[in-house]
């Protein structure tokens, strides 16, 4: 068990234990190339693609931390723990950890600033995500 996930568990603490689940697994990655799918649409406006975007990576890390054995209690945690669960770097966790303060202001404080270059970062980042949750799960 990495360092990183013992250090996060337990009492007040953003993850907890729990045995993966192949039906939520499975649902979380549908879920996640689906929206990338309409995220691609370039007929939607740019806040839709930014949204479906942001819920398919969301979705897909949420998954590898699943497959992991871990529960988070809040959103930011699966993009934190992306160096363990995907071996990704900071190249793809620091434009979701942008895109996360992005969608938090969108949604808490109705501040929609949301450009064509995030929304190209973030597309990359998810694809990213999703080649890497695929090469996970085929190790299963």
């Amino acid at each position: 068990m990495s360092s990183a996930f013992v250090n996060l568990c337990g009492p007040g603490k953003p993850l907890r234990v729990e045995p993966p689940d192949h039906r939520e697994l499975e649902g979380l990655i549908r879920s996640g190339h689906a929206r990338m799918r309409d995220a691609l649409n370039t007929t939607l406006s740019i806040e839709s693609r930014f949204d479906l975007a942001y819920n398919a990576v969301h979705a897909l890390c949420l998954a590898a931390l699943r497959w992991h054995g871990y529960r988070p209690s809040n959103r930011y945690v699966v993009f934190q723990l992306l160096p363990d669960t995907l071996g990704l770097g900071p190249d793809v966790w620091r434009v979701l950890a942008k895109c996360h303060g992005i969608r938090n202001l969108s949604e808490y404080e109705g501040d929609l600033n949301i450009d064509e270059r995030i929304v190209i970062d973030l597309l990359a980042a998810t694809r990213t995500v999703v080649d890497k949750v695929d090469m996970l799960l085929s190790l299963r």
